[in-house]
């Protein structure tokens, strides 16, 4: 007897899935009662299981083969909700996997075509330069921050802040939270008026502009995304912060100023490298006075185990190429060993959760604007990417750390008083 797509995606999936399938070639699986997901074409079906779990699914719903009864394309969240991020395998016994085996050679399996916003494999890449080279680095934060200003204004907001925020209490807004997050870093960064801060990875200027105008300090951003620089100095222009903020397209790398009382370094770590961690904050410590402060800001994992991004991931290949992600212990060990002393340390993986359901909304909110500017696929690519990180964050698969450290003078002096107090007043 002939296998069907139905009978296959039961084979693989089991019992209790929360999906009904309905497939092109007439048969069903899953659920009676579960969530309707179409599959339109053996194009798709090859796409599963050419590249199985998180990468084919995407690959067969970006390329329109794979459907989702009622799906909000901006807030896909419930069904990545259901899925957990993905649908879950089981562990085949003997005569599923032969059946399985003979199902697919039937098939004449292949890889279809790729989508086009997919960046191309590790292998490919070595074209642009080692691993976190600089000319790689450019075309990876190019890839994903480039995609158009105005694109980013719909998604992100006023603030136009693509970082974690913080939330003073469950009902704030998203701008209320990124506001009282960019204080809580001033906060914790002692800025005073008069002190110099270095904000590396500065995005849209949102940290330079707030220690500026609140905290009446002079600052210099630096960030790689060209589109990111001129937004940042046409805004910095008109709110009349010129002369006292500055925002530079260019590599940290290439700051040669010393001297600041602070840094900081929001939603950087996480592409520049695990290897290079220990050169990463050795720079930034020499770029501090003694006493000065680093806050780095950025995405973990649970564990210290598993440093970087699975390299066919969806998130890899569609979304942040050459991405890597380790547990807060290891940032902290690497900012000890280069001469930190950390001071404070704290996780705020539920506030991001909240952060990427206030962006989902947003892209719902405008999607046929933000497919007019992006493009349906890259707009399909950031539905998923929102959706997928929110669930991962409300289980616990990543979080985000704060780690507050001091470069501390030779004799001890650290700059904090014996109970400093960071929290900001409510907004």
């Amino acid at each position: 007897m002939t296998m069907t797509v139905g009978e296959a995606f039961d084979r693989i999936l089991g019992e209790g899935t929360p999906f009904h399938l309905v497939a092109f070639d007439g048969s069903t699986g899953g659920s009676p009662s579960g969530r309707v997901v179409r599959l339109k074409s053996d194009r798709g079906l090859n796409y599963l299981l050419t590249a199985p779990g998180e990468l084919g699914l995407a690959r067969a719903y970006l390329a329109g083969d794979l459907e989702f009864d009622g799906l909000d394309e901006g807030d896909p969240y419930e069904v990545m909700r259901l899925g957990g991020g993905g649908l879950v395998t089981r562990r085949l016994g003997p005569r599923d996997a032969a059946e399985l085996v003979a199902f697919v050679a039937r098939l004449g399996l292949h890889v279809p075509p790729l989508p086009d916003v997919e960046t191309p494999g590790p292998l490919r890449r070595l074209a642009h330069g080692l691993r976190h080279a600089r000319e790689r680095d450019a075309e990876a934060i190019h890839h994903h921050y480039d995609v158009s200003n105005e694109f980013y204004e719909l998604v992100l907001g006023p603030s136009m802040t693509y970082t974690c925020a913080c939330y003073p209490t469950d009902t704030a807004t998203l701008e209320a939270a990124q506001a009282y997050k960019y204080d809580l870093v001033a906060r914790k960064l002692g800025l005073e008026p008069g002190m110099r801060l270095l904000d590396v990875g500065c995005g849209w200027g949102g940290m330079v502009r707030h220690a500026v105008e609140h905290y009446g300090v002079t600052a210099l951003g630096v960030t790689l995304s060209k589109e990111q620089a001129t937004w940042a100095r046409a805004r910095i222009e008109s709110d009349g912060l010129a002369g006292r903020a500055e925002v530079r397209h260019a590599d940290y790398r290439d700051v040669t100023e010393r001297g600041f009382d602070a840094v900081s370094s929001i939603g950087l770590t996480e592409h520049i490298g695990v290897r290079n961690y220990p050169a990463y904050f050795r720079f930034l410590r020499e770029r501090l006075r003694d006493e000065g402060r680093l806050l780095n800001h950025c995405i973990t994992r649970p564990d210290n185990q598993h440093p970087g991004l699975p390299s066919r991931g969806f998130i890899n290949r569609y979304v942040f190429p050459d991405g890597e992600l380790t547990g807060s212990g290891e940032v902290v060990r690497a900012m000890e060993d280069e001469g930190f002393e950390v001071r404070h340390h704290e996780n705020l993986r539920e506030h991001y959760a909240k952060t990427l359901a206030g962006w989902s909304t947003n892209l719902s909110k405008n999607w046929d604007d933000c497919v007019a500017l992006a493009g349906l696929t890259t707009a399909r690519v950031w539905g998923l990417y929102l959706a997928g990180s929110r669930v991962a964050f409300e289980r616990n698969e990543i979080q985000l750390h704060q780690v507050l450290a001091s470069r501390t003078a030779p004799e001890g002096a650290s700059g904090f008083s014996l109970r400093p107090r960071f929290e900001p007043s409510h907004p």
